[in-house]
């Protein structure tokens, strides 16, 4: 017996644990059948689920289920990201607790600490997702840190290194003080902040080499912590006022070492004093400036932000607290001229929102320019579909002005680039230190060597290094590329992922797969928005502005979710999320159970004959249905889950609970006929088939009480319905029944006359056909006699549907002399409302300058308002 209430937290869990203990969601290649692959954006292990991993994984699921359900071998690949930054902050954190500090252990400790979190913490997000109801195959969850892929990992760094696109190099990069590892130029997030635009004098330096206050240049910088490591001034060569000093020193204030004043074009003439500070080590474009004019580096930083011996004073400071101790220093000596409020923008770290430092450093790159062509050349000719397609800009910016990808990361946590050295320094690429020492034995003819004369590269790869073989690598597509499994499911089919990682991964699969496989890594790529609160801001815990998916789950059900996150999310296009649009979701659901409940209490009549109205009903129900599976393919194959969702949500609520029900609905205490009652289940059972991608657990609980089912049997793997051919004259004929129902009906509301009276409608209409067949309908559904035909104008009130005029005698239902008052009240208003716009009209100069889409609207609104006024003037000459 089906409960009363719904209550997705008693059917949930039951269901889930069916469809895990039948293993439904499992998949292994079929040469029978053609195969449907996602592989999930693999969430860091650090990560617990968010409302954009709600909105990106409803997505996935629901074209998972579809394509299971369609008889597709479809497999839906989970796993996590080790994630070497996020995680190393979150393992520092938890050894902080204890009273243990990173730098007081050895590397293998620290990793032992890592695995100890990742294998305590590294599952939950996973977990969180099956309450979701995502029907992930679990078997084949992956790590990026599994043995598998880390060998893959390393095999792709050794490959790319012999073919020389691999290569390692002193350069600027972005450095994070708090992580003290370098970051790509992706990882970077400029923001608006408030700063002191300081102004200083550097006193020229005289032929005694003493510096003079008088006589100097003045330059402006937020970052006077760095003028220690000041070599020179830098002056535009066509600036006047300081063409005298090109060539002469001034005195670095505090320390007092000389340093030139150099000319260069780079320099704008109207920024700031029009004189530049060139700090090589601690600015990107100072650093190629000191490049051009062979100028010296003096890095005053160390990796985590505080000030060296290089800078002299404030040596140990933290770089914020030097900036604010310098300037009073700067004051003290009298070089301080003065400050400012001044707003600008400056880089922090993604992971750690440490405001970043441009850093000298060895780090190892890939080159780009070649590698990345095929990736450019196949989203462009649209071989890879981005949806939507606005997004293939973006891509064309990035994949144009793509620079070298830095690889490497300092830090422990991750794979570890395969770069040994030995003691003179000899660099040998290998996948462990034995190869390596085999490597130096033979190349090098070094028998005497051994494995603790050689040292490994202390830098491990970036994060993302991993994650651009992801379509390939949990298919174990690089160590065995001739394996099952990546010769079945690559290249995959759909991936559904966030604009923000196009770049980031997106691109770089594409890299890959072409490098590894010769082949796009998916054909589609959909593109969610951002899930934002009501004032437009990003939902994030920082901001607690974000509510945790998981209560929401208990307090709305999964189902509710879903839907409610999939209501007003178009692909590519921001989701203001509501709690409304659970709560409409939840309600949809009810619709769904009680209507579910409505039709299991029929009494059924065996012998009863069918209705000519139910027939009727049942023909263009089933008529209705073929339209919108027609249309839901459609926007499946467009990728508009939203309108899909949304086109059987009205289907559903609508035009079978609100319409169809209601016609095949038997009277008080009597029976339905077997006939309609059965077909009736016929179409709840495609409903639910139709909506279980959707909403897979109420679908599921309905499904298995529609009728009895085989063991092991499961809406999951039932036949996604298909579209027939639809009757389009029923459908047309039902409209203008719903349309003459509706002004029935409201007519009843405006002369407040009960929906139990029935009333005398007549029809004029070259029709006849069409109403004799609804007729069944029209006396149920609106309450009327038998349904006369005139050829003439009828008694009462009249009203048009499309071409026909119904005409409803309302008398001994409404006092005569208080419609005609009310006819009369409307009729003077619509004939004052005429004039008024024939007013305007008859007005040349209106004419004349407006503009012609409003000229033609008032036009319309004079032909309403006189096509009312005949109406009227109609009713009115009928009221006796």
């Amino acid at each position: 017996m089906i409960s009363k209430t719904y209550a997705p937290q008693e059917i949930e869990d039951k269901w889930y644990s069916y469809w895990l203990e039948n293993r439904y969601f499992h998949s292994k290649p079929n040469p029978d059948k053609e195969p449907y692959t996602i592989v999930i954006p693999p969430p860091n292990v650090t990560g617990v689920l968010h409302m954009g991993h709600m909105l990106n994984n409803t997505i996935q699921d629901i074209l998972v289920r579809k394509a299971r359900m369609e008889g597709k071998e479809a497999c839906w690949v989970p796993g996590t990201d080790h994630a070497s930054i996020a995680t190393e902050a979150k393992v520092v954190a938890m050894l902080k607790e204890r009273g243990i500090s990173k730098k007081d252990l050895s590397r293998d400790e620290f990793l032992e600490y890592c695995w100890e979190w990742t294998h305590k913490y590294g599952g939950i997000i996973l977990q969180q997702l099956r309450k979701l109801g995502a029907s992930c195959d679990w078997d084949r969850t992956r790590f990026t840190m599994e043995p598998d892929l880390y060998d893959s990992v390393i095999d792709v760094f050794i490959d790319l290194y012999n073919k020389g696109k691999i290569y390692r190099g002193h350069r600027m990069v972005n450095w994070d003080p708090q992580a003290r590892t370098t970051v790509s130029d992706e990882e970077v997030i400029m923001k608006e902040v408030n700063q002191r635009l300081v102004y200083l004098k550097y006193p020229l330096v005289g032929e005694n080499g003493e510096g003079t206050m008088e006589e100097g240049v003045i330059i402006a910088t937020t970052r006077p912590e760095t003028i220690m490591a000041d070599v020179a001034i830098c002056v535009n060569p066509n600036d006047e006022r300081y063409q005298h000093l090109i060539g002469k020193q001034v005195s670095i204030p505090l320390i007092h070492r000389a340093i030139p004043i150099i000319a260069d074009d780079y320099v704008e003439m109207e920024f700031g004093t029009g004189c530049l500070k060139v700090t090589p080590a601690h600015d990107t474009n100072d650093y190629e400036l000191g490049k051009r004019h062979n100028l010296p580096i003096i890095d005053l930083l160390n990796e985590d932000g505080t000030l060296n011996e290089r800078a002299q004073i404030l040596v140990g400071e933290d770089r914020f607290t030097a900036r604010k101790k310098i300037i009073r220093l700067l004051e003290e000596s009298g070089n301080l001229v003065k400050t400012e409020e001044y707003k600008s923008n400056v880089g922090h770290s993604e992971r750690t929102d440490a405001v970043i430092e441009p850093r000298l450093s060895e780090q190892w790159f890939l080159k780009m320019e070649e590698i990345s062509k095929p990736a450019f050349e196949n989203v462009m000719n649209d071989t890879i579909q981005l949806i939507p397609a606005k997004f293939k800009n973006t891509y064309r910016h990035w994949m144009e002005n793509v620079r070298d990808w830095n690889i490497s990361r300092q830090l422990w946590w991750g794979h570890r680039i395969p770069a040994y050295y030995l003691n003179d320094g000899t660099m040998i690429i290998a996948k462990s230190k034995r190869d390596a020492l085999r490597k130096a034995q033979h190349e090098y003819q070094l028998f005497a060597l051994t494995e603790e004369d050689i040292t490994q590269d202390p830098d491990v790869l970036d994060t993302w290094f991993s994650s651009w073989l992801w379509p390939i690598s949990v298919f174990n597509g690089i160590k065995e590329p001739e394996n099952e499994d990546i010769n079945y499911y690559y290249p995959t089919n759909d991936l559904v992922t966030a604009p923000e990682i196009l770049f980031f991964w997106v691109a770089r699969m594409i890299i890959a797969g072409y490098e590894y496989k010769g082949n796009y890594p998916f054909k589609n790529v959909y593109l969610t928005g951002i899930v934002r609160d009501k004032l437009g801001r990003k939902m994030s815990k920082s901001l607690g502005n974000s509510p945790d998916p998981i209560d929401l789950i208990a307090q709305y059900g999964a189902d509710s979710i879903r839907t409610g996150m999939l209501f007003s999310s178009q692909a590519g296009n921001d989701l203001p999320y509501d709690e409304k649009l659970v709560e409409q979701g939840r309600n949809f659901g009810n619709k769904i159970w009680n209507a579910f409940r409505l039709v299991k209490s029929f009494q059924v009549s065996e012998n009863t004959e069918q209705p000519q109205g139910s027939a009727r009903a049942v023909k263009w129900f089933d008529s209705r249905l073929n339209q919108v599976l027609a249309e839901v393919h459609d926007h499946f194959s467009k990728f508009r889950i939203s309108d899909a969702l949304n086109t059987v949500y009205k289907l559903v609520w609508d035009d079978f609970c609100s319409q169809y029900l209601e016609m095949i609905k038997p009277g008080f205490e009597q029976p339905i006929d077997a006939a309609t009652y059965e077909v009736t289940l016929d179409f709840y059972d495609r409903l639910m088939r139709l909506l279980h991608p959707f909403m897979p657990f109420i679908s599921e609980e309905i499904w298995q009480n529609i009728r009895e089912r085989k063991e092991k049997d499961s809406i999951c793997i039932a036949a996604f319905p298909k579209p027939k051919e639809a009757d389009q004259f029923i459908i047309n004929d039902f409209e203008i029944l719903f349309e003459l129902v509706s002004s029935v009906r409201n007519l009843r509301n405006a002369k407040n006359i009960s929906p139990k009276i029935t009333l005398p409608l007549a029809v004029r209409t070259e029709a006849q056909e069409r109403y004799q067949k609804l007729e069944p309908l029209i006396r149920k559904l609106a309450n009327v006699e038998a349904l006369a035909y005139v050829n003439e104008e009828g008694e009462g009130t009249s009203f048009r549907v499309k071409s026909d005029e119904f005409f409803v005698n309302l008398a001994g239902e409404v006092d005569v002399e208080t419609e005609r008052e009310n006819l009369q009240k409307e009729l003077d208003y619509t004939l004052g409302f005429l004039e008024s716009v024939k007013k305007k009209l008859s007005n040349e100069r209106f004419v004349q300058n407006a503009k012609g889409d409003v000229v033609e609207k008032e036009r319309l609104k004079q032909a309403d308002a006189e096509a009312k006024i005949e109406t009227l003037k109609e009713a009115l000459a009928r009221l006796v």
